[in-house]
């Protein structure tokens, strides 16, 4: 397989042998790379397809979480040693044609505001190469990215995959699209480089606890950067630093609070408020939608004692009156 600036040296499938669900250091790889090679990596959905493409809201609100992430991997990176820095290219990705966000019933006590939906909620997206699908003819552009993206933790043993860490891990960076490079710690010896949790789309803060979650293919070009010292990752990227990548309109509602966590709730609830009376949305499809195309943005946190957060979305994935 190859393109006009790489060909792919590997390929991994999704098959059961290459996947796990725990960072663990002592995983031995499934595939051994040069610095420089590339690999395609083939990943299954955050919830290991549970959710389908045929799926009702019964299927989510029944899914386990025990174990979810399953990550494509580890590959080990000939050369990689404590203190370098894996640089992961990110050079390209491609859906299977649907997706699904939902939130969990409000018990469980997952995403931004469990409090609010004692019932669970799904959308199942159509998606082709440029827009997902929503209600009432909303159009959510494609910018897909890995939710999970790290390399193994020094420290022994099996280790959660739904917290990121120092490594990277289920970080939810929106901004690691194609053209990205990110820059991630190496712990072990090796490195020891594994993704997964793939995402179509996402609003900065991925609210109800998924972004556009799909099963995807990811192609990445591995190097070093010796001796590099980082503490937690770091990238370089060209965006989407919006929801639609574009400085256009858009309607924001703010959170303010003495409260980080307080003043991002209060954002988003008063976000969830303007869709219903606005757009027309349920408060379900509200929240969904504020996870899928919403940014959250930290508009001040320097006059105490109450900080402000502010909601945006933009005006153009909402069809023309």
């Amino acid at each position: 397989m190859t393109s006009d600036d790489y060909e792919v040296d590997h390929e991994l499938s999704d098959a059961d042998g290459n996947i796990h669900n725990a960072w663990d250091n002592s995983l031995d790889p499934v595939l051994t790379v040069e610095p420089g090679e590339v690999v395609r990596f083939e990943c299954r959905d955050a919830l290991d397809g549970q959710v389908g493409p045929d799926s009702d809201v019964e299927d989510l609100a029944n899914a386990s979480f025990d174990p979810v992430h399953p990550l494509t991997g580890p590959v080990e990176i000939e050369g990689a040693e404590p203190g370098d820095a894996l640089v992961v290219e990110l050079l390209d990705f491609e859906h299977k044609g649907w997706g699904f966000t939902g939130f969990m019933p409000g018990e469980m006590g997952l995403g931004l505001l469990p409090e609010e939906f004692d019932e669970a909620g799904l959308h199942v997206w159509d998606l082709d190469d440029e827009t997902a699908e929503f209600v009432d003819g909303i159009e959510i552009p494609v910018d897909m990215f890995p939710g999970t993206i790290g390399t193994a933790p020094a420290k022994p043993g099996e280790h959660d995959t739904l917290p990121p860490r120092d490594v990277g891990g289920n970080m939810d960076v929106k901004q690691m699209t194609a053209g990205s490079t990110v820059y991630l710690p190496v712990e072990v010896e090796g490195a020891l480089f594994s993704t997964g949790d793939c995402h179509v789309a996402q609003g900065d803060g991925e609210v109800c606890v998924t972004g556009i979650e799909a099963p995807m293919f990811v192609t990445a070009r591995f190097g070093l950067k010796k001796d590099a010292g980082f503490a937690q990752p770091q990238l370089e990227t060209t965006g989407p630093f919006t929801a639609t990548g574009q400085d256009e309109p858009m309607y924001g509602t703010t959170g303010i609070s003495d409260d980080l966590m307080e003043a991002t709730k209060l954002a988003i609830l008063h976000m969830i408020e303007h869709l219903e009376r606005e757009r027309d949305l349920t408060r379900g499809e509200a929240y969904i939608l504020c996870s899928a195309a919403v940014d959250l943005k930290l508009s001040e946190v320097v006059d105490a004692p109450n900080w402000t957060v502010t909601a945006f979305v933009p005006e153009s994935i909402f069809p023309e009156n």
